[in-house]
């Protein structure tokens, strides 16, 4: 089996690994910091109306932190071992480090209060499991019981798996005869995480840049871009459904293909645990239609500034 697609397949077994594992609760009214995936993740829960800050490690560290070390953070990190989140290490008293692999540098500096293994196992490629078991360490640890959800995760990955190779073939079918200028992916509330997530492994996994954004930002400008585009909505039942709706049939008339990614039988919140499933499979199936073999051609999985 080819390895991209068994670490998807492995999402279910890492997160029945989260919820089988005690965690405790994490503190609110306090930054929560990371790069890529590991600040998508807390910024859905500031969506879901949760009083944390989640801020982009990088602009943190050289614009926000004013050189002033507050008493306490949550720093982010899928290898333990990304520059930007062991450089916000020296911006608090003590930190509590989120991470993969509990034995790197993150997770075992002198002013850790605390140690959260994500439980993903390993992971070479884009961030499929370590993204499901953040936002899983997330869940529990601000006190949602997420097991329903991830049953109905485990209930459906087949489901999942199936839409994700259409949207492949019907995205791929579409660049090979029309000359597409544009693909967005648009959320809203905590799917806004979801769409920058899913925009995140798309461009890695297919070479192809995917622009990952709020739809009500889309629905203020980028849609003048509908002719020959392609916009991949995420839905939830929420407060933006109609009018996420509403948009997409506006700009079908004026040339946009458009997409729709939904899990019904889930909450607008815990939608988040199923949505990105779908994009997961769909990176890996149309980066096997452009016959992409190597993911990490510019640099690897982990950002170490030099």
């Amino acid at each position: 089996m080819n390895q991209i697609l068994a670490e998807i397949l492995e999402i279910p077994e890492r997160a029945t690994a989260v919820l089988d594992s005690p965690i405790k609760k994490l503190p609110l009214n306090v930054p929560y910091l990371g790069m890529g995936s590991s600040y998508f993740a807390p910024l859905a829960f500031k969506y879901m109306g949760l009083d944390i800050q989640p801020e982009i490690a990088s602009e943190y560290y050289n614009y926000l932190s004013f050189e002033n070390k507050k008493p306490l953070g949550v720093i982010l990190s899928q290898s333990g071992k990304s520059s930007e989140a062991l450089w916000c290490t020296q911006l608090f008293e003590q930190y509590i480090a989120i991470s993969n692999y509990p034995e790197n540098e993150l997770s075992n500096l002198e002013n850790v209060l605390e140690a959260v293994p994500m439980m993903a196992g390993e992971e070479h490629f884009s961030s499929s499991k370590t993204f499901i078991n953040t936002l899983l360490v997330l869940f529990r640890g601000f006190g949602f019981d997420p097991s329903v959800a991830i049953d109905l995760l485990i209930k459906k990955m087949g489901e999942y798996e199936a839409i994700g190779k259409k949207l492949a073939d019907e995205v791929f079918e579409l660049l090979q005869t029309k000359k597409i200028h544009g693909i967005y992916i648009t959320g809203s509330g905590p799917n806004v995480a979801t769409a920058m997530e899913a925009a995140l492994i798309m461009s890695e996994s297919t070479k192809l840049n995917f622009h990952g954004l709020a739809m009500a930002q889309y629905d203020h400008g980028p849609k003048e871009t509908a002719e020959n585009s392609i916009l991949i909505q995420i839905l939830a039942k929420g407060k933006s459904y109609e009018r996420s709706l509403n948009l997409a049939e506006k700009v079908k008339t004026f040339g946009a293909n458009v997409f729709t990614v939904e899990e019904a039988d889930a909450e607008e919140h815990f939608s988040i645990l199923h949505n990105i499933v779908t994009f997961n499979f769909f990176a890996y199936y149309l980066s096997q239609n452009l016959a992409i073999t190597e993911m990490f051609a510019v640099g690897g999985k982990i950002t170490e500034v030099q």
